[in-house]
């Protein structure tokens, strides 16, 4: 099953729900930067809530920026997404390695901590980007989102993720759902949620069991309950390249570029999003200084 986005509202108007099967994407994600196990799962639900949050925003051109810090020894985690169903990103320490629950079930909560934050920016085209933040609730990354939208947001919502790790330390299954509360949703429909939450399989079981993201709001909702309107192809995509580096490298003081030229010869960078790298020669940064060099003076 390719990876892909549903999305769908209840027919009785209260709810609007979002699900994700997205093992290829979280596979990307692994083999772009060596991920262990800990660190896979981690990284996975941080790109997967990403994934969903931003496709539910109303603005077609907003990207969203997602940083988690905890303090735990996965480091910090950072996923750039797009309403388009692009996402990105990486994991100060991929190398965590921790103990599941012989079922190849594990927890994120102890690679990533609790003593932190998790921060998201918004940005949109002509517009200043918008950051907020809320402290970590238990480092699982879906308690955290759902309490980000509780608090920054002020929408009532219920964000489950899963990344299944297989024996081998390969992604079996990986996905999640985001259900949220529209205005005017009844207390006695959105406890039923919860309690139909509460009793559901665990979203890697269901994947795994070769169902659809359809099927995991069915059996939050019941069959018969919801409108699907769209399906999104999801993808781990990295949309960096030399020119783009290149002109990031052309704001670096003129002064350094110049030294790294003189005792270099070149430069060598490396993206941390999808850890491509890119040369540049002696004849390309003196081509990066001059340009450099010909940009406008920033005045206070």
């Amino acid at each position: 099953m390719n990876d892909y986005l549903v999305k769908a509202t209840t027919t009785d108007g209260m709810f609007r729900a979002y699900a994700i099967t997205a093992q290829q994407m979280v596979a990307t994600a692994q083999g772009d930067h060596d991920t262990w196990a800990a660190s896979s799962v981690a990284l996975g639900r941080t790109l997967i809530a990403t994934t969903m949050l931003a496709t539910s925003v109303n603005k077609n051109d907003e990207a969203i920026t997602v940083k988690i810090n905890g303090q735990g020894p996965a480091g910090e985690i950072v996923a750039d997404a797009d309403s388009k169903g692009n996402v990105k990103g990486f994991i100060h320490n991929p190398h965590v390695q921790l103990p599941n629950d012989g079922k190849h079930q594990m927890t994120s909560g102890k690679a990533v901590g609790v003593n932190g934050f998790l921060e998201v920016t918004k940005t949109s085209e002509g517009e200043d980007p918008y950051t907020s933040s809320v402290p970590l609730t238990s480092g699982e990354i879906g308690d955290d989102f759902t309490y980000y939208l509780a608090q920054s947001e002020q929408i009532p919502s219920a964000v489950g993720v899963s990344v299944f790790v297989n024996g081998d330390d390969m992604i079996g299954a990986a996905g999640g759902y985001l259900i949220q509360a529209l205005p005017g949703a009844k207390d006695e429909a959105i406890n039923k949620v919860i309690d139909h939450i509460q009793a559901m399989p665990a979203i890697s079981e269901t994947l795994l069991d070769g169902e659809a993201p359809e099927t995991i709001l069915e059996q939050v909702f019941g069959k018969g309950s919801l409108h699907f309107l769209t399906k999104l192809p999801v993808a781990f995509y990295c949309n960096c390249s030399k020119i783009k580096f290149g002109r990031d490298l052309e704001g670096l003081p003129v002064s350094q570029l110049e030294t790294m030229l003189k005792e270099d010869k070149g430069i060598d960078v490396t993206c941390n999003f999808c850890e491509s790298k890119y040369h540049y020669n002696a004849d390309e940064l003196a081509t990066i200084i001059a340009a450099a060099k010909s940009r406008p003076k920033k005045t206070n």
